[in-house]
């Protein structure tokens, strides 16, 4: 058994007849994942979601990158801002649809922090953040540090490799990079996101450097040495929809 026998594909469509509640552009993300017993993970994400496995295992994924051209729908692309994300996550499946849960996310901007709380009740925070590309020789520097927790930080080193290109369905690539629904649940009601974009242009990635503790401030066990799957990709624009309310208490 790979994975559960869901809708993949759907998912990678705009919704009918709804309008972008915002525009973003994601820039050089790099996927780096972790593999759990499921019922570690279980533990930690709302009874209301399922866990989306692959070979029985649940994959815990971080993923810098950097947030260009933020904007809501109704709002000019001259007021549009830029900051670094870096989010925590593992894959669920709500009703059949599978999607993303987010254990934490970190960005330098205090404004997206608390705006992402208030309109999309997700767990973000606030951070001290910092990238550096080397354009002789294609290495990224990366680092993040919570500002009210320090031991919630992240520090890594990579370059970018041979492109790999659009994920196949069905491959261990599409399982973790091609995710569009994303889910919260506030007081038992769950809500959900949709986002549109092109597929991935994935490429391999050498991560020389890597250190955290993100992952081990969600409550799971901690890491150890470098990530045992890891891709990159030079980045997307994307549409976002939503948040509804798709169930409540």
């Amino acid at each position: 058994m790979r994975c559960l026998d869901l809708d993949r594909v759907t998912p990678t469509k705009p919704p009918a007849g709804m309008s972008p509640s915002g525009y973003q552009t994601w820039k050089n993300l790099l996927f780096v994942h972790f593999t759990y017993p499921a019922e570690v993970v279980r533990a930690l994400v709302p009874a209301e979601l399922e866990l989306d496995l692959w070979d029985d295992q649940a994959y815990v994924g971080l993923v810098p990158f950097e947030m260009v051209d933020i904007r809501l729908g109704w709002s000019p692309k001259a007021f549009a801002f830029d900051f670094l994300e870096t989010n925590l996550r593992t894959y669920v499946h709500y009703k059949g649809e599978p999607g993303v849960y987010f254990f934490s996310l970190e960005a330098a901007s205090l404004l997206a922090v608390k705006g992402a709380r208030w309109g999309w009740g997700l767990p973000y925070h606030h951070a001290e953040m910092e990238v550096r590309h080397d354009n002789n020789s294609g290495e990224t520097s990366y680092s993040t540090v919570r500002r009210s927790d320090p031991s919630a930080m992240l520090r890594t080193r990579y370059t970018p490799g041979e492109a790999l290109g659009p994920s196949e369905p069905g491959s261990l690539e599409f399982f973790l990079l091609e995710r569009y629904y994303l889910f919260s649940v506030r007081g038992g009601r769950v809500d959900k996101g949709h986002v549109h974009h092109v597929p991935y242009p994935a490429q391999r990635v050498e991560v020389t450097e890597f250190s955290e503790g993100l992952i081990a401030a969600a409550g799971l066990p901690p890491t150890k040495g470098l990530p045992p799957v890891a891709h990159f990709s030079k980045g997307v624009e994307v549409e976002v929809f939503g948040p509804w309310p798709v169930a409540k208490p």
